[in-house]
């Protein structure tokens, strides 16, 4: 098994799953900062330019989320097999995919990124990240974890993200969401989430946001 990865915060949802599943795996680093993600190998893996991608045997899988899917079903663990745990599991996954990862990801592009500061959009998107964990919150006020009593990979692609909420909330982290706190403290104990942070100290990826960058990552916005 290959994973293309960089340091990012769906690559490590990823990351924990294989560590989690104990499986073998070599590692392909794609320096994003740099445009390696561009190249035509990389494009043959994921058209999108995106990582993370799985080469799984003859089997490529790219996308964060349904590379969790393929391996929890593939392995059987860590996804349920009750239709009400699994589709309260789906909901939450979901819930990360289309809610949390864009919106945080929009809020760091705007906080960070942007070469203009355009206040609209960073409180738009912000504010649309504490709603999200404002959801979460409440789910695991009354719930361990999010598809129930039961560690699902809904967890995971949760931690992926919580855990680069300070770059968008800064100092205080995720202290207005006491319930993903919590929850945060429970994951950073799990091995397999060290393992994962382990690999990611493995690699030094670029960190410079000059023109080189820019072009790498946003591309389109270099023809306008």
């Amino acid at each position: 098994m290959n994973l293309y990865f960089h340091a990012t915060p769906n690559s490590m949802k990823v990351a924990v799953l294989l560590h989690e599943l104990n499986l073998p795996f070599e590692v392909t680093p794609i320096d994003i900062f740099k445009g390696e993600q561009h190249l035509p190998e990389f494009r043959a893996v994921n058209p999108n330019g995106k990582v993370p991608a799985l080469v799984d045997e003859d089997i490529i899988v790219f996308d964060s989320h349904a590379i969790l899917l393929h391996l929890s079903e593939k392995h059987g663990r860590f996804i349920p097999t009750d239709l009400s745990r699994k589709a309260a599991m789906l909901s939450w996954l979901q819930l990360v995919a289309t809610g949390l990862s864009p919106y945080s990801g929009q809020a760091i592009h705007f906080l960070h990124y942007a070469p203009e500061d355009l206040p609209y959009a960073k409180n738009r998107y912000v504010k649309e990240v504490e709603r999200t964990y404002e959801v979460l919150d409440r789910r695991l006020e009354i719930s361990e974890w999010l598809a129930g009593d039961g560690y699902t990979v809904a967890d995971m692609a949760l931690w992926g993200w919580a855990a680069s909420a300070g770059y968008i909330f800064g100092d205080k982290g995720l202290d207005d969401f006491p319930a993903v706190k919590r929850f945060m403290t429970t994951m950073s104990d799990r091995p397999a989430v060290q393992q994962a942070l382990a690999l990611k100290a493995e690699y030094t990826f670029k960190a410079v946001l000059d023109d080189e960058t820019r072009k790498a990552l946003f591309p389109d916005n270099t023809n306008r």
